[in-house]
């Protein structure tokens, strides 16, 4: 039996690499004869720059930056030949933010404009490819375009910083003193838009301490930014509210290109290829949910495993009951015999616990 593993991370607990691991180890334990492949994947979130970099042969360059609230930071980014791999999460990540730190009316992606920068000046990349998600910020990617030049004025002609907080009070946008960019390549892992039930603040800013009565003054002005910026296709573009709007910020200032993160992993890792070989397929992520649906990497390994006609198995911490469909096979290391927290620092226990599990029922 050809086994091909091409798991996410499980946020917050492994990398997509740790599962790998992992689960190969409790399947050669249950299937000593079985052939394991692994293809760990990402869809732009978290572990995106380092699987890319493994491909391509990458190195990591750090340069200093700024968090989402200011403080200084040290990030890194993927130098593959004349191409950088990043993720905006490590300038701009809420991992990087204490639960009692978060700000989100204060906090800005400038520290993400900033490795970019460094990219481009001092690495002298003709490509940029980022992945965002895992933002603590939801400021349309306005911090991202100061940090490469443009400016945010008020009514009276000074220069904003560019949090949501400030942006509010934003008449006028000059990008003149923007820096020449290369082409730049987003790995988006959602189709959101912009505004909207959909859209940026509505679905991702509650997570980062946006309230009830926060919706309606960031979406105004978000309204206010498409209208000074002339960037309502922009706004309407799937993926441009993923990351807190940064999607919209790299295709407006930065004129991007939005594509499907797992499609472009996909590409580089030979996925395709390896789910022929395969006569099962196991993928997952932490949560599985209704999000998974909407252009995460699990669905899309399921959905290139069933056009192969290939048994399509997912593991992962959580599944709720939307995103079963997607798999002939689905295994939930939580339940309600315990708590989260205990799921989680059990993680690696009942991980392998679940492999013998499935492998018995192979």
């Amino acid at each position: 039996m050809n086994i091909l593993l091409a798991p996410d991370k499980f946020k917050g607990t492994f990398t997509a690499e740790e599962i790998c691991a992992i689960i190969s180890r409790g399947l050669r334990e249950a299937l000593p004869n079985a052939s394991i492949d692994t293809c760990p994947i990402a869809d732009g979130g978290d572990g995106f720059a380092e699987i890319l970099r493994q491909s391509l042969n990458g190195e990591w360059v750090d340069c200093a930056a700024h968090d989402a609230i200011g403080r200084s930071v040290t990030a890194r980014y993927a130098l593959c030949g004349d191409v950088a791999v990043m993720e905006m999460s490590e300038a701009s990540g809420i991992r990087l933010i204490p639960e009692e730190l978060r700000d989100v009316w204060n906090s800005s992606t400038f520290g993400t404009g900033e490795m970019m920068r460094h990219a481009i000046e001092k690495s002298q990349v003709k490509r940029i490819i980022m992945g965002i998600g895992g933002s603590a910020t939801n400021d349309a990617g306005c911090g991202m375009a100061a940090a490469l030049g443009v400016k945010f004025y008020d009514e009276k002609g000074d220069v904003l910083e560019p949090t949501p907080r400030n942006l509010t009070n934003c008449r006028s946008i000059d990008i003149s003193n923007c820096i020449d960019l290369p082409e730049i390549l987003v790995a988006c892992d959602v189709e959101n838009p912009l505004l909207g039930k959909d859209g940026a603040t509505c679905v991702y800013g509650p997570q980062k301490g946006v309230g009830e009565d926060d919706m309606i003054p960031m979406e105004d002005c978000f309204n206010q930014l498409i209208d000074m910026t002339g960037g309502q296709k922009e706004a309407e573009t799937a993926g441009a509210g993923a990351a807190g709007g940064l999607g919209f910020g790299l295709l407006t200032y930065c004129g991007a290109n939005l594509l499907s993160g797992f499609d472009l992993v996909a590409s580089e890792t030979n996925l395709l290829e390896k789910i022929k070989s395969a006569d099962v397929v196991i993928t997952g992520e932490g949560m599985l949910d209704a999000q998974t649906l909407h252009g995460k990497g699990p669905a899309g390994v399921a959905a290139m495993a069933r056009l192969e006609a290939k048994k399509i198995i997912a593991i992962a911490g959580v599944i709720e009951p939307v995103a079963r469909q997607l798999f002939d096979q689905a295994y939930a290391l939580h339940d309600e015999t315990r708590t989260l927290d205990e799921t989680i620092r059990r993680g690696e226990e009942l991980l392998v616990t679940c492999v013998k599990k499935l492998a018995s029922e192979l």
